[in-house]
């Protein structure tokens, strides 16, 4: 039986006395008092918010729709919380639905595919922006909220608020989606154990420079054969110095496509995306809509040393450092591993799990002492030896609302008055308090984040500082995400299982490709189907004719492990807080 209910079927249960709650200011009020608090506005404020929220909906009233996102706290928040406030205040009834990413991904590419509505809206990363600005099978929301969409767009929306609106925009500068969390992939370390004299002389001794967060990989590297072969116990647990997953999953292309190949400096300089190389290694030259190749014969860089550097770089660390057994975790499985407490640092930790790392000891999380201080901080993501000044430095998902012109009109409505309500100046404090996922400026710069910081382990100043712009997520670079994140996770399991080389894997992973945007390629010539904007593939050409040549792929270093370089945790605060 379908989940939905009809206009008539809601008029029916008016009349027999089991209508959901309807639009009132009452249940405005209720929830400003009880829940949302606190708000970067004031309470009047925020009734006057409501207020619009409660009249633009009265159209859609006894309606209800379907979204769709992947499983962060954030969206928990929303699908338990937001949901029943937003019912009670609107009179509009939510099924939230929470999947995994590569669910979610599916569930988007078959309503592209299809043009069947699956889902109202859609929670959909950023990082399939090149997809959307290309098929416009999405709604283009710039033009959706001063045309059709007018009369259900916030007035009090503030696009200039959000601190990730430009990662929502495509080449043709028009917004396709509404940032709804947002969040980095930085470095994590167990700041207790790096300040103890005795590991700081040790290590000092041994490397001849001081125990402190990595700069670059080289310093990341010693300091996991450190912890891992030198100290090995501490308070009598078996400890190590690094942590990550192996599984051959689809997490595990994400694990790579999530600007693992930009740590180690695989791009061409630029923000937000390496120009003309970008952290997939595909080639898309300044001035073009047309991506032109992954492999190096074509000038792309998924197959040149940088990118194959920062794939032997996973493997063997993940071999030689991290506890046994991540090698066969998924990232979901590999979530709960910092919380045991026998891990001294992460390259690659994704800030949305936050939350599980500020819970009490009581719940299993012994990265807190017993008043539940936090014994970690975050800090950049150390970068690898061909990384340079200027190019991208880590990855940063932008989860965001994205609408589809096969939904019909007044369900898009009613659904982007939802998205809009999740994002809301009335809502988004509380929610990122909750979520600790920071989509707008006046949430973050608030003063109860300033009084929270010491217990968030340097997330807050990370988020104020001039530094977060050089993490960000997939460009529009990225012809077709479904098509192409689909191919990374093969290739890599097989380096992880010994079958192939991680040369051997990205020979194979830029050339299916080249291959699928052949096929784009074709398409988009025979029949405009993606606006034009389709690969135009390079001819092949020896890879000598662009490795190490201006705006090619960079040639493989005589050195690829310089001298390793730290600083101090307490200066790299000091120079966020002075820019």
């Amino acid at each position: 039986m379908s989940i939905r209910y009809t206009a008539s079927v809601a008029a029916l249960l008016v009349g027999i006395g089991s209508s959901p709650a309807f639009a009132d200011m009452e249940a405005a009020k209720k929830w400003i008092d009880s829940e949302f608090q606190p708000s970067v506005l004031s309470k009047d404020e925020q009734m006057k918010e409501m207020e619009w929220f409660i009249d633009a909906a009265k159209p859609f009233a006894g309606m209800e729709i379907n979204v769709l996102s992947e499983g962060v706290p954030a969206h928990t928040y929303e699908s338990t919380v937001l949901t029943k406030a937003f019912e009670e205040i609107t009179g509009i009834k939510v099924n939230h639905q929470i999947l995994g990413e590569g669910e979610v991904v599916q569930a988007v590419q078959t309503q592209m595919q299809t043009n069947r509505n699956l889902y109202d809206a859609y929670v959909n990363d950023s990082d399939l922006i090149g997809t959307h600005s290309r098929l416009q099978s999405a709604v283009n929301l710039t033009d959706w909220m001063e045309g059709e969409g007018s009369d259900v767009t916030n007035p009090m929306l503030d696009l200039e608020d959000f601190i990730g609106i430009q990662f929502t925009t495509g080449p043709d500068g028009k917004i396709w989606q509404l940032p709804d969390q947002q969040f980095a992939n930085l470095y994590w370390f167990r700041a207790d154990w790096f300040a103890r004299e005795d590991l700081k002389k040790q290590f000092k001794d041994k490397y001849g420079y001081d125990l402190g967060v990595p700069v670059n990989w080289s310093a990341y590297e010693d300091i996991a054969d450190f912890f891992t072969n030198d100290v090995k116990e501490i308070d009598g647990v078996r400890i190590y110095g690094h942590m990550d997953y192996g599984k051959r999953a689809p997490d595990l292309g994400w694990r790579m496509t999530d600007a693992w190949l930009s740590m180690a400096g695989s791009t061409s300089p630029g923000l937000p995306n390496g120009r003309p190389i970008d952290e997939w290694g595909i080639r898309m030259d300044e001035g073009t809509c047309n991506p032109s190749g992954a492999s190096v014969s074509r000038g792309g860089g998924t197959n040149a040393p940088a990118s194959v550097y920062a794939i032997a770089k996973w493997d063997e660390w993940l071999r030689n450092y991290a506890p046994p057994g991540a090698a066969d975790l998924d990232f979901y499985q590999s979530l709960p591993a910092l919380s045991q407490g026998n891990v001294a640092q992460q390259i690659f930790w994704y800030t949305a799990f936050l939350p599980d790392m500020v819970k009490p000891k009581s719940e299993g999380n012994n990265t807190v002492d017993d008043d539940g201080k936090v014994l970690w901080k975050m800090a950049p993501s150390p970068h690898g030896p061909y990384w340079k000044e200027g190019m991208k430095l880590g990855y940063q998902d932008v989860g965001s609302w994205t609408l589809f012109k096969s939904t019909p009109v007044d369900r898009r409505k009613a659904a982007w008055l939802y998205a809009q309500f999740a994002v809301s100046k009335t809502v988004d404090l509380k929610k990122t308090h909750v979520g600790l996922t920071i989509i707008r400026d006046s949430s973050i710069n608030d003063p109860s984040f300033t009084e929270r910081a010491p217990q968030l382990g340097g997330l807050v100043e990370f988020y104020r500082s001039p530094d977060r712009v050089a993490w960000t997520p997939t460009g529009i670079n990225v012809p077709d995400y479904p098509k192409l994140a689909q191919l990374w996770w093969q290739q890599i399991g097989d380096v992880n299982s010994g079958a192939f080389t991680p040369q051997e894997a990205m020979d194979r992973l830029a050339g299916e490709m080249d291959d699928i945007m052949a096929r784009m390629q074709a398409a988009d010539e025979a029949a405009n189907t993606y606006g034009g904007c389709g690969p135009r593939l390079n001819a092949e050409v020896d890879p000598s004719e662009w490795l190490g040549k201006p705006n090619g792929p960079a040639a493989k270093l005589e050195n690829e492990k310089p001298q390793g370089e730290t600083i101090a945790y307490e200066d790299l605060i000091q120079r966020w807080t002075n820019q």
